[in-house]
């Protein structure tokens, strides 16, 4: 693997899965694989998942970490090219992700989007921009549009949690939020289901469509009840809207997941990414109840991490990219 921006990187999604699992029975295995190699996660946004689950991952190979949200710790970042820095920027991104590639064997970047201009957001302008000058591979922390190691972190779960023959039935569902969201979570999430042998639904108001790019093989449909019915697994997450971009549009009907929704499904276990506005996106009852697997998710996520940086060193840094 040369670097992991999104799904696409990888090759084959259920011998990964498969890999991340046996590194979560051994998670030392490899603690010399990252020797003398440096990995220097950038933060541009606050994180609290991503940022320990990545670290420790790095310092289970043996590798160094270097940490930095540049938001708050840097300069403030030019991203034009041609531009004339004659205002409040201080430092271009071509130099300043050219010399963290000086220092770093890998790194990590983690980008939110504007949500005021799609195409700029959708263009993915600041984690291609680090791409392009740094001359190391790159991890995906989160961008503007995909989130993919939250995804393999998804994947894996279900993967541990579905012991049957036949495909579970996945139901991605939009639920309420106090502001606006990126669609990053729930692009990536449906990005990766339509690749498993899943029976994919994603359900949400008329208006929160995503764009077709991730959800091409997903059923859409708009009566929560409806998709919910018969559901093996229930994602909940809210997400701003892709068409009329980055806006809210108020809701009559109660998106919020509670027990009572949940009598209908297949005895459905819940995940939500975290951070999770509680009794808004999802009730108490439900997070802290027998069905919720938020924090295997988020145990997974060290695991996911784990499995990528030690694919992404097996390719770049051995001989041959033999392992």
């Amino acid at each position: 693997m040369k670097q992991f921006t999104n799904v696409n990187d990888i090759e084959n999604i259920h011998d990964l899965i498969n890999e991340a699992l046996l590194i979560k029975r051994n998670p030392y295995a490899f603690s010399e694989l990252g020797k003398n190699k440096t990995l220097g996660l950038i933060f541009l946004n606050a994180s609290l998942r991503t940022r320990l689950s990545t670290q420790k991952a790095a310092m289970n190979l043996g590798m160094h970490v270097m940490v930095m949200n540049i938001d708050k710790e840097g300069w403030a970042l030019e991203m034009e090219d041609g531009a004339i820095m004659n205002g409040s920027t201080v430092e271009h991104v071509k130099d300043a992700a050219a010399v963290v590639g000086q220092y770093c064997d890998i790194i990590g970047i983690r980008c939110f989007p504007s949500l005021k201009n799609k195409e700029e957001d959708y263009s993915e302008n600041v984690l291609l921009k680090f791409m392009t000058y740094c001359k190391v591979p790159v991890v995906s922390l989160e961008s503007a549009t995909l989130h993919p190691l939250q995804s393999f972190a998804d994947v894996i779960t279900i993967k541990e949690n579905w012991k049957k023959v036949e495909k579970p039935k996945v139901v991605l569902t939009w639920a309420p939020h106090v502001k606006s969201l990126p669609q990053a979570v729930a692009n990536s999430f449906a990005e990766w289901l339509c690749k498993v042998d899943a029976d994919f639904v994603i359900t949400h108001p008329k208006g929160y469509e995503l764009s077709r790019k991730f959800t091409k093989g997903a059923k859409i449909i708009y009566n929560q009840e409806e998709a919910l019915e018969d559901a093996d697994f229930v994602y909940v997450k809210n997400w701003s809207c892709y068409t009329d971009y980055g806006k809210m549009i108020p809701q009559e009907k109660d998106w919020m997941l509670t027990n009572e929704k949940l009598k209908i499904t297949n005895e459905a276990k819940v995940m939500h990414c975290l951070p999770v506005r509680r009794n808004v996106e999802l009730s108490d009852e439900v997070l802290d109840g027998k069905k919720s697997l938020v924090l295997e998710q988020a145990n997974n996520r060290l695991y996911a991490a784990q499995t990528i940086l030690k694919k992404i060193i097996e390719f770049n840094f051995l001989p041959f990219g033999e392992d």
